[in-house]
């Protein structure tokens, strides 16, 4: 515990930065397109979860010291195409603050004329904006737009690097991940929020308490109790969950694991229910 401020933030951090090791070798290493690409589709669905840690990190910074939570944070942004403080600007002092007043809401979910977006509408003007609307906030946070700005263009330049040494590994293994990555988390915050049209903090959050949903995201379905504290860190969320569980609405809690992934979940379910009653 010398370096990390939670004993929880080891294994996952280890993990996430050993990935990103591994695309470097296979960026240097491997010379056929075929085998790259089969390293990066299976690398993506790891990559997909990792969006979850990078935004609990930066409510909450994994390390004691800022050179290893930099460090750690341009490791973050070659899997998720978010850059340092860009969740804190856009997210932690944005959306946070004004997730229930839809007029101001970085993150909103509503058109100009009150109406609600749909799912497609939503990612590409959120995807498109975010790097825009975190540093609009920045200029009123000129501490994390330093940061933001400092190493957004590190990032950049190195990214550039990489293609002009390699140009369809970089595609494959860096940038093209980090496109979807990015887009596809965009899409996940439609369903926190989406529809929720109320000033009551209890009521304007989906939650979602799959235990392997939560493993993977570092408990990114306790929703509600994340906007009540959201600089707790996250091992905690599930506890702070349990004493407010009972004035969140019922409609509100979900146990299901979304996407592809839940249609194998809900099949095996059913399996499981079936061989119980035999």
């Amino acid at each position: 515990m010398k370096f990390f401020k939670y004993k929880e933030d080891i294994i996952p951090v280890t993990l996430i930065c050993s990935l990103f090791f591994l695309d470097l070798i296979v960026f240097f290493s491997l010379k056929s397109v075929f085998q790259v690409f089969c390293y990066s589709i299976l690398a993506l669905w790891f990559k997909l979860f990792i969006a979850s840690w990078n935004h609990n990190h930066q409510h909450c910074h994994t390390f004691k010291q800022r050179y290893l939570n930099r460090m750690l944070e341009i490791v973050y942004t070659f899997h998720t195409g978010v850059t340092t403080n860009v969740w804190v600007l856009h997210h932690n002092l944005g959306h946070h603050l004004n997730f229930l007043d839809q007029t101001k809401d970085e993150s909103g979910w509503k058109r100009k004329d009150g109406t609600q977006m749909g799912e497609v509408e939503y990612t590409l003007v959120t995807a498109l904006t975010g790097y825009y609307k975190a540093a609009v906030v920045g200029k009123d946070y000129p501490k994390y737009q330093k940061d933001f700005i400092a190493l957004g263009l590190f990032n950049l330049a190195t990214l550039i690097i990489l293609t002009a040494i390699n140009p369809i590994n970089a595609s494959i293994i860096f940038i093209i991940p980090m496109l979807i990555v990015y887009t596809g988390t965009c899409w996940t915050t439609y369903h926190h929020h989406a529809g929720l049209d109320t000033d009551d903090h209890l009521h304007a959050s989906h939650n979602n308490i799959h235990w392997f949903y939560n493993k993977l995201t570092g408990n990114l379905g306790f929703h509600t109790a994340h906007h009540m504290k959201q600089a707790l860190h996250w091992s905690k969320l599930p506890e702070l969950h349990k004493t407010i569980e009972k004035d969140i609405p019922p409609e509100l809690i979900a146990c299901e694991f979304p996407g592809f992934l839940g249609m194998i979940d809900r099949h095996f379910s059913k399996l499981r229910k079936v061989a119980s009653q035999n």
